[in-house]
């Protein structure tokens, strides 16, 4: 691969990195002026998904593992409303911390549902993945590693989705990734919307300059889909999981200029852990 070309691929994971490490603030104005999480986010991504159809233009044609699409969809959605409920309502690093327990639910989902064999990688990558959860969990007067808060569980839930979407995507691997992230746009609007997510006088009473973050957030979720795939098809897995952690640090900085925000030691610690699973799952595969 030519070194041009392979140093747009990483710009193009740090760009998704840095996008996705601020992308709680556009959902925090739009709380502010008066839309919730779940209609923000379904909004945003309906913007998206009519995008990508205009982009795409799809045939309309029966779709190919329609089980395994439902599939997609609704943990695309249960990650994205997930991840944006947290960090709505908790702190945006130890949120993104939790969500990166991913390894642990895609190494366990992956055994379970796919029948892949659990090497001593995988062993570890679960052990240290919970000795990381349970370090940032711990709860002194409680004696037990429990989620603090409700964020807290958002985050957690959001991680499993999303490893979750990880291995149902293993089995959809014949899939267009045109289709996929049409799949996973459809998702959070359709389980945004059973979750009463369509707020319409709110949205209609938003002021202009909400209006346009709205649509300007749903472009930004299409383009960056777009940037990251191309990164990733362009740049090898194991380096691309490293590149893609550099998202803890944007969320970092951007939650401390931002919004004030820091976490404690304690919190540090177990994300030290978390992130070092994370990097462990490139050696599984060896």
């Amino acid at each position: 691969m030519p070194d041009a070309s392979r140093g747009l691929a990483v710009t193009a994971l740090l760009t998704g990195a840095l996008v996705w490490g601020v992308i709680w603030y556009p959902y925090r104005m739009l709380r502010d002026a008066g839309i919730d999480g779940v209609s923000s986010t379904t909004f945003t991504y309906a913007v998206a998904f009519v995008l990508a159809l205009l982009v795409w233009r799809p045939w309309p044609t029966r779709p190919a593992h329609p089980c395994l699409m439902v599939g997609l969809a609704f943990a695309a959605g249960g990650c994205n409303l997930g991840y944006v409920m947290a960090t709505l309502t908790g702190e945006v690093v130890r949120v993104l911390l939790l969500f990166y327990l991913a390894p642990l639910w895609t190494v366990l989902l992956a055994w379970t549902l796919l029948g892949e064999r659990l090497n001593r990688f995988g062993a570890f990558v679960v052990l240290l993945s919970l000795a990381g959860a349970a370090t940032m969990l711990w709860r002194p007067e409680a004696g037990l590693p429990l989620p603090r808060d409700v964020a807290d569980w958002f985050g957690l839930g959001a991680g499993f989705c999303f490893a979750l979407f990880n291995v149902l995507s293993r089995r959809a691997r014949d899939l267009p990734v045109s289709q996929r992230i049409l799949v996973s746009f459809l998702g959070v609007v359709v389980l945004g919307t059973l979750l009463g997510g369509v707020d319409l006088p709110a949205a209609a009473a938003a002021p202009a300059p909400a209006i346009a973050l709205l649509l300007l957030t749903g472009g930004l979720l299409l383009a960056i889909n777009l940037v990251v795939q191309f990164g990733l098809v362009h740049t090898p897995a194991n380096q691309a999981i490293v590149i893609m952690l550099s998202e803890v640090g944007f969320a970092a900085v951007s939650s401390w200029l931002l919004a004030g925000e820091t976490i404690g030691l304690q919190e540090w610690v177990g994300g030290a852990m978390i992130i070092a699973a994370s990097l462990f799952t490139t050696r599984m595969d060896a």
